[in-house]
């Protein structure tokens, strides 16, 4: 590569990276430019990598000491994301490498009756209503995570516990639709004790010999009211039952009620959040009484450190055209404040048979729509793992899906991570079977799946890293 024309071309996307307005709209780049590439040519697992130069330029500074800088990443999918499966990896990679800045985007999806993953613990006394991107029965409420849950009765409280030290928080932002403030946070409760008096009460318990007649003259009173008490119809008694005995004596009694303590919540344009002086490991979500109804679209974790944040949205059985069909999400992605979107989309529209041409369509009507809120995010594109249909026939779909994404890096200025091939492509079904990367209905993948994906994604993210600092070298020569 010419020394002159990689400064210069170092040097532009520097420009960019510190906010300086560009044309977000595609750009066809002629062979000289993808000649000129700021990002040393040499064999890594991610296509086109300079469409993360911002990306790369926020690592380097995170290595810096006393770094404050922190990156969000937002991992966008279906089911495998849903469940954190392999995002999860890829955060542990990259928060070990970089500094972990916090769980990131989370949600009560058991309390909205589907699943999610294991690190961050949810349970409430309410009971809710859910929405999802991909019902027909639909909200246009749904925002970031895909899911909206609902309440409409004022007493519930919603538990977060993080269950992992790494998990633990200084800072919560709840996102609800429109930012309105449908919920407080409390961290504690408090016992409030209401003293009464009320008819003292006296039982009898009935021995071998005993009489109705007889009980009533000891407690001096009459027959009649002490059948009354009992509900009895008759002066049948029987030996080892107990009797009430009426009196107009009174006694106190104490009732206790618990009552969380409300935090002191704050708002800026994208959520209302608590800081907190402390580690959190645990917190309330409670109802707002000036609120009637009550909608959650995601919560947000982070610490004080500085690193990265690895949010995952995905919805079980979920395509772009799904996510393409609510603007709120693309509008509360700015609450996330992205560096990098990594989409990881088209099993889904294989088993609707979409052909490549629609999906590109409904592909690029997503990148439109989140350059549209978030003009500097980069962008991931994951072609789709390999899979069969009928669990014998090679999954040609997802095969001209991948091309189609590949061919479309430079056009679109984004970085592609070739999933299919690294799975092993069309005819690579048998192999992942063998080695117990995929289920049963050679679509799904098992955990063991998962992880190998998790690593490879990760080990793209840092190969690139890396040989952007081996290019960012040349400059100093």
């Amino acid at each position: 590569m010419n020394k002159v024309l990689f400064i210069l071309s170092f040097l532009l996307f520097l420009t960019h990276c510190q906010g300086q307005e560009t044309d977000s709209s595609y750009v066809e780049i002629d062979s000289v430019s993808v000649d000129s590439i700021a990002v040393m040519e040499t064999e890594i697992a991610l296509i086109n990598p300079d469409a993360l130069l911002c990306f790369y330029e926020k690592l380097a500074q995170i290595k810096l000491p006393n770094s404050r800088q922190k990156i969000n990443i937002v991992h966008v999918g279906d089911s495998h994301i849903q469940a954190d499966l392999m995002t999860n990896v890829v955060r542990e990679r990259l928060q070990a490498e970089y500094g972990n800045a916090g769980r990131g985007l989370v949600f009560p999806y058991n309390l909205a009756k589907t699943n999610g993953p294991w690190d961050v613990r949810f349970s409430s006394n309410g009971s809710f209503s859910s929405f999802r991107n991909v019902s027909t029965v639909s909200s246009a409420n749904i925002g970031l995570t895909g899911i909206l849950l609902q309440a409409r009765k004022e007493e519930f409280a919603i538990e977060l516990n993080a269950k992992e030290s790494d998990n633990y928080f200084t800072t919560i932002k709840i996102l609800t639709p429109n930012n309105v403030p449908s919920f407080d946070l409390a961290t504690a409760k408090k016992t409030i004790v209401f003293e009464s008096q009320v008819p003292k009460t006296i039982t009898h318990k009935i021995k071998s010999g005993d009489v109705l007649g007889s009980i009533a003259d000891k407690y001096n009173i009459s027959l009649t009211a002490l059948k009354r008490a009992n509900g009895l119809k008759s002066n049948n008694i029987r030996a080892g039952k107990t009797l009430k005995i009426p009196t107009n004596e009174k006694q106190n009694r104490s009732i206790s009620r618990s009552e969380f303590i409300p935090l002191e919540i704050q708002k800026d344009a994208f959520s209302h959040f608590y800081n907190s002086e402390n580690l959190l490991d645990k917190i309330y979500l409670i109802p707002n009484k000036d609120e009637n109804v009550f909608e959650l679209n995601g919560i947000v974790l982070e610490n004080n450190d500085s690193g990265i944040l690895y949010h995952n949205s995905g919805v079980n059985g979920a395509k772009f055209s799904d996510y393409n069909k609510y603007p709120l999400f693309f509008e509360q992605l700015k609450a996330l404040h992205p560096d990098v979107l990594v989409l990881s989309f088209g099993t889904n529209e294989s088993f609707d048979k979409m052909n490549a041409e629609d999906f590109i369509i409904q592909l690029d009507l997503f990148i439109s729509n989140a350059r549209k809120q978030n003009p500097f995010v980069e962008i991931i594109i994951s072609t789709p793992p390999p899979s069969l249909f009928k669990r014998k026939y090679p999954n040609t779909f997802v095969a001209d899906y991948s091309k189609k994404i590949i061919d479309l890096a430079f056009s679109r200025r984004v970085a592609i991570w070739d999933l299919y091939t690294d799975m092993g492509g069309l005819y690579g079904i048998t192999h992942n079977a063998k080695a117990g990367l995929i289920g049963p209905d050679r679509v799904h993948y098992t955990k063991a799946g998962y992880v190998k994906q998790g690593n490879l994604l990760a080990k793209a993210i840092i190969e690139g890293f890396e040989n952007y600092e081996k290019s960012k070298a040349i400059i100093h020569e």
